[in-house]
């Protein structure tokens, strides 16, 4: 193939809620387009974690490499920072290669980080999480309430249920006696050398709905409880943060006789409904996003995103 974008590399993003069949049209893309898979999805990183996270089985992703799946043990904590420079790392690698990169997932915070960076912010200090913790165990929502008051901008970002993610903020604007959100703005590095094309997946509220409960369904029928209870028993500790996860949190809960079955199917599929709206309204502030009203593994929208890439490549080589 040869460049005829000035240095620049064709970059694709698959973006969308939970349910909208993002895998399923990265797949087909890269199949059809010489391309290599990106994992965007901070859940998919963590080994032992199938299920629950709809990851697409390792017999099924023949024909297309597929990068940052299976890397972190469920305990460990990862960074939008720490995401963004092994995402640019892989990108660098398929681009040798010559292969299209396709970024595929619904984490909008660590898919703002890999295309816009971060700015350098203050290491952990376990010292004063520990304090933060322990007010947020004495007062539940407390800190939330702290950040809203020191940086109204980054709390209107984080749901006030994600701790770690309050808490993280609250430390950057403790530590540097600055706004988070200021501390984000400066110092960013964007990622140079690509140009991106995003397609958004934006299925009919009601259809992604009936797929989020009947998706939900399957992954407690297809052994959900029984994969917490693996992980528990290989060492990962019920405190770990990916247990904090939808579906997980629920599926542990009936582990540990606090929710049976039923309702713990409910209230997964509840929350997972929640936090679709949530991606959407998060991916609603994208800029330049080309949105198909559809689901990824709908062949028409697969054949209409499939064109679109083929002719975004044509932009950059003379040969398809």
């Amino acid at each position: 193939m040869t460049n005829q974008a000035g240095g620049d590399h064709p970059l694709l993003v698959i973006l969308g809620p939970t349910c909208s069949g993002k895998s399923s049209l990265a797949l087909e893309v890269a199949r059809r387009l010489h391309g290599e898979i990106v994992n965007c999805d901070s859940l998919q990183l963590y080994r032992g974690m199938d299920i629950g996270t709809a990851k697409t089985p390792p017999e099924e992703r023949a024909g297309a490499p597929h990068h940052l799946f299976d890397v972190l043990e469920p305990w460990e904590v990862f960074s939008a920072g720490a995401y963004a420079r092994a995402a640019r790392a892989v990108l660098e690698e398929i681009r040798a290669r010559g292969a299209l990169p396709v970024v595929a997932g619904g984490t909008g915070f660590y898919l703002k980080a890999l295309l816009e960076g971060l700015a350098e912010a203050p290491p952990r200090n376990e010292a004063l999480r520990a304090r933060l913790l322990d007010r947020e165990r004495t007062r539940p929502g407390s800190l939330h309430r702290i950040l809203r008051r020191l940086d109204r901008r980054t709390a209107a970002s984080i749901h006030p249920n994600d701790v770690q993610k309050t808490m993280r903020a609250l430390e950057i604007c403790l530590a540097l006696r600055r706004p988070a959100s200021a501390v984000f703005a400066a110092g960013k590095r964007p990622l140079a050398g690509y140009r991106t094309l995003k397609l958004g997946l934006r299925p009919p509220r009601e259809a992604l709905v009936a797929r989020i409960y009947g998706r939900t369904r399957r992954m407690f029928e297809q052994g959900l409880i029984e994969e917490v209870r693996s992980l528990l028993a290989r060492g990962v500790p019920a405190t770990a943060k990916a247990f904090e996860s939808i579906g997980y949190k629920q599926a542990l809960a009936v582990l540990q006789g606090r929710l049976q079955p039923e309702d713990a199917v409910e209230l997964a599929a509840i929350a997972t409904r929640q936090y679709a709206k949530r991606q959407m309204t998060w991916f609603r502030r994208e800029p330049g996003v080309e949105w198909f009203e559809g689901f990824g593994d709908d062949s028409q929208t697969a054949a209409w995103a499939v064109g679109r890439a083929a002719a975004f490549l044509g932009e950059f080589y003379i040969d398809p």
